[in-house]
């Protein structure tokens, strides 16, 4: 009796080489974490409000420096901390204009001249404020005009 013969076993279809994966899409410059964003603010704005007082305690141009920071600042927040930029960038003005104020007469003294400095700048810290949130708020518009695209795209 000649040997049982085995079916042939079934071929597997080869498979194709796999495609090189993607790459990642890099944002066009830093992202911050919303913790970041305040650290970055802050210390931004101490530095001018240190370069301010080297230059004589002109306020305007310490107004004026901030009002870039508060943009870039929530340009280069990242996508989830967007709604922070408008919170930080008040802390931070608040931060830089420590060097600048000038309290004699020990903690109290000098919380008085900071609050009597925010009371005096207050326009330029709407400002910033309105720069940051608006810009954010453009960000967010954006990203959900993309999203949804995208959703609509894949639907069909």
């Amino acid at each position: 009796m000649p040997p049982a013969r085995r079916p042939p076993a079934a071929r597997r279809p080869a498979v194709p080489a796999a495609a090189p994966a993607p790459e990642p899409r890099r944002p066009s410059g830093p992202r911050l974490t919303g913790l970041g964003a305040g650290l970055f603010c802050g210390a931004v704005m101490f530095l001018l409000g240190g370069l301010d007082l080297l230059l004589g305690g002109g306020s305007t141009v310490y107004g004026v420096l901030f009002l870039p920071v508060c943009a870039l600042t929530a340009l280069w927040v990242r996508k989830g901390d967007l709604l922070t930029a408008p919170v930080v960038v008040p802390i931070g003005f608040a931060v830089g204009l420590l060097p600048v104020i000038d309290g004699d007469a020990g903690f109290l003294g000098k919380l008085m001249s900071l609050v009597a400095a925010l009371a005096t700048q207050a326009p330029w810290l709407y400002a910033g404020t309105l720069i940051a949130g608006v810009t954010a708020l453009a960000r967010r518009v954006v990203q959900a005009a993309r999203r949804r695209a995208m959703r609509k795209h894949m639907a069909g």
